[in-house]
């Protein structure tokens, strides 16, 4: 069975969305979906909490496991991109609120202290999770193509290089995989994210998706729903890039300068937290690069019939990049060591090794 196929659905079977999600399930014909695979309903009861054993994480099953870059495999890493990151977003919606307010009204709404009481005072507590759905519909969505896609072109990249370039270059490996992932997880995530961003700062435009994308649609045409998608990918992709390549990399730092004892005599609980810690770092990083075309986004979708131009000439260069930098870099350092230690939680759980700067062995 095809991953998510009512979300590849949307871009139709000859789109290139559709033919990376085809991709993933090329290499294995099995019709069976990874869903019920032991190992991933063993990773999904350990999340959801229901072993009750004082291990942070469980062993990995001795028989039955995934075998790694499988179709199983691939799908259990967009599995625990769901969990991470449909969580995760879902988790931080009142700074993101506030976030998009200071960015698209910074007359009215002029720091973090100030939005919160304002959104408060105008809207009560509910105003601070508006646009919670489209929020995890949007980001689970693209958390599933991210971390599977990643994983599947992470391993396409290395067996295409050969062993002798991997060894070289292997943080191109990791930049390549997460720019080629991030191009299709956008398409996914940005007709939510247009819905969101509309509820957040639109006072009284929608209730939330189920009204705010069909009025959306009916106001200004379907193709608002991709409206930003460019800035997206301007937003998104150096982020992702940054987000795996420096994680990847903090990874390997850490255990060679700052974890007593090699990786593999770490406990998982101990390297599940260097995962957290490799994510925080990481995600710090994430927020500078990636913050310019954040404000675009922003503006461009509560801003009716505006482009990036003029968004650039409203705001001034400087405002671009500073304007709510404060913030993001609190809501996304949290954000990606929260995904990172979840996402790995997950594949641990499942029988899987942790993420960490380590190219796939390229195929012989």
């Amino acid at each position: 069975m095809a991953p998510f196929p009512h979300i590849s659905g949307l871009f139709g079977a000859a789109s290139p969305f559709g033919c990376a999600v085809r991709s993933m399930n090329a290499g294995n014909q099995r019709q069976e979906d990874a869903a019920s695979n032991p190992s991933v309903k063993h990773a999904v009861a350990a999340l959801m909490g229901g072993n009750n054993s004082s291990k942070v994480v469980p062993a990995a099953p001795a028989e039955g496991g995934i075998k790694m870059y499988s179709q199983e495999y691939y799908m259990t890493c967009a599995l625990g991109g769901i969990v991470s990151c449909g969580a995760t977003h879902t988790a931080v919606t009142p700074l993101d609120v506030v976030k998009c307010n200071i960015q698209t009204d910074p007359a009215k709404y002029k720091g973090i202290s100030s939005g919160f009481s304002i959104l408060l005072k105008e809207q009560g507590p509910a105003g601070l999770f508006r646009g919670w759905l489209p929020t995890l519909m949007g980001y689970s969505a693209q958390g599933a193509f991210k971390f599977g896609l990643y994983e599947y072109f992470k391993k396409t990249y290395a067996d295409m290089a050969g062993e002798e370039l991997v060894a070289k270059y292997q943080t191109l490996i990791f930049l390549a995989g997460s720019a080629s992932a991030e191009f299709f997880a956008d398409m996914a995530l940005s007709p939510f994210e247009a819905v969101k961003v509309a509820v957040q700062t639109r006072p009284g435009f929608a209730k939330g998706l189920s009204d705010g994308m069909p009025k959306l649609i009916q106001q200004e045409g379907a193709g608002v729903l991709f409206k930003s998608l460019v800035p997206l990918w301007g937003r998104q992709i150096p982020y992702t890039m940054m987000k795996f390549g420096a994680f990847e990399n903090v990874v390997q730092l850490l255990y060679k300068y700052a974890v007593p004892k090699p990786r593999e005599e770490c406990s998982k609980a101990e390297q599940l937290t260097v995962s957290f810690a490799a994510g925080y770092i990481a995600g710090v990083f994430c927020a500078v690069v990636s913050h310019p075309a954040d404000n675009l986004v922003s503006k461009l979708n509560a801003q009716k019939g505006s482009t990036a131009g003029d968004i650039i000439k409203q705001m001034g260069w400087y405002a671009l990049f500073t304007r709510g930098l404060g913030l993001r870099i609190i809501m996304i350092g949290t954000l990606t060591g929260l995904q990172w230690g979840i996402y790995d939680s997950f594949k641990v759980a499942a029988g899987l090794p942790t993420t960490g700067a380590k190219v796939p062995t390229p195929a012989k």
